[in-house]
């Protein structure tokens, strides 16, 4: 049993989740139970949209293990992508109580917040989690994105200059760069962002629309 979880976790570990799948399917197979395993492949299952079946596992995980704060930050993106937005949240919730330090429960929770329009509540949890977590890209990505939203421009260009220098290989963020540039009024470097960004993903239709629109903002019509 044991050596068979640690085969499994190791796979998952090292990104190899179709060689991890099938550890946990002989282990499943074979009847035995662990809080690990069920949790680890509910997110397979999500990962492959199978998100029923993704709910009922990691629900086991939780009744194995009723103070498993991954499991239940785990479920709440489960139930986010299921639409059951407030079991969602208080899924994440209980995340949080569980692990008070857990950076990603409350990234995942200010995300589902500025998902259904709480953006100042939003705001806070994504400080929350960059101030648990400093070195998370897409924290202070998204951060950029509420504080846009917001109107806190100069702050929102401040968070998404971040994210990019924490990883500078993400299209979308300087696409999002790109948009807020666009909106303080600054259309050249608006341009060299969303340029950038097309340079990463050619075939990202959205991305081709707002430099589209930068374009046209700057009278380059053709």
């Amino acid at each position: 049993k044991e050596q068979i979880i640690t085969f499994a976790l190791k796979h998952h570990i090292s990104g190899n989740t179709h060689e991890a799948e099938r550890y946990y399917q002989i282990f499943l197979a074979k009847g035995f139970s662990d809080a690990r395993v069920f949790s680890n492949m509910g997110q397979i299952l999500k990962e492959k949209g199978n998100l029923k079946d993704a709910e009922l596992l990691t629900r086991k995980a939780i009744k194995l293990v009723p103070n498993f704060a991954d499991a239940f930050s785990n479920l709440g993106n489960i139930l986010k992508d299921l639409g059951k937005f407030k079991e969602a949240e208080l899924s994440y919730r209980k995340a949080i109580e569980l692990n008070p330090n857990f950076a990603n429960a409350y990234y995942n929770l200010g995300h589902l917040l500025q998902e259904i329009g709480k953006l100042k509540e939003a705001e806070l949890y994504h400080r929350k989690a960059i101030e648990l977590n400093p070195n998370i890209a897409k924290f202070h990505s998204n951060l950029g994105n509420i504080l846009q939203d917001l109107g806190k421009l100069k702050e929102a260009e401040f968070y998404q200059r971040k994210a990019i220098k924490l990883n500078p290989h993400i299209a979308n963020f300087y696409s999002n760069l790109g948009n807020i540039l666009k909106d303080l009024g600054k259309l050249k470097e608006a341009e060299l962002s969303q340029r950038k960004a097309i340079k990463l993903n050619p075939d990202s239709a959205l991305i081709n629309l707002n430099l589209g629109v930068i374009l046209k903002n700057l009278g380059k019509i053709s």
